[in-house]
């Protein structure tokens, strides 16, 4: 139950601004600002869990997802540079990081092995969610073909990311 509400959070946050829920095409400057949100979001919950997780499963699974998010929002803040782009605030970035702040919050309430489960529940939901926007909005709509290549391989890395939360996730119950 909590992993499905968690990944209908994550995708109602992801497709419910006005331009992807019309089909719009989002700009590469959006694009870039919601990967770079999408990616902090999930490197703040990350260090939630290496403070308050119990199991050393979920402890080193949430510092995997510091490192790798943290290594690819550096590669996308060079890119950014490099292009000369500024990325743009917009409704879904800022859906998400409304969002991702009650998560937090209602993570923080939690303890033990109850936290563990909630915590990793909600890296399944969410890297689904992150991954099939990426598939099927943002990697489509990118114009760079170096934006979109760091896209590609980002979604490559959370694949892997969603594949491990599963395995912990299983390991848990």
């Amino acid at each position: 139950m909590f992993v499905r509400w968690s990944a209908a959070i994550a995708a109602v946050a992801l497709f419910s601004s006005p331009a992807l829920a019309q089909g719009a095409k989002p700009s590469d400057p959006q694009i870039a600002h919601i990967a770079y949100t999408a990616g902090v979001i999930d490197i703040n919950a990350a260090k939630q869990a290496m403070k308050k997780a119990k199991s050393k499963d979920v402890k080193a699974f949430a510092e995997d997802m510091v490192r790798d998010h943290e290594a690819v929002n550096k590669q996308a803040l060079a890119l950014v540079k490099k292009l000369n782009v500024t990325p743009e605030d917009n409704d879904t970035s800022r859906t998400l990081s409304k969002q991702a702040s009650d998560k937090l919050a209602e993570l923080d309430r939690l303890d033990g092995a109850a936290f563990d489960k909630a915590y990793v529940a909600n890296e399944v939901a969410y890297h689904k969610a992150v991954n099939g926007a990426l598939e099927s909005q943002l990697i489509p709509s990118a114009s760079n073909a170096e934006l979109k290549s760091l896209l590609q391989t980002g979604l490559k890395i959370f694949q892997g990311h969603q594949q491990h939360a599963e395995h912990v996730a299983a390991e848990l119950k």
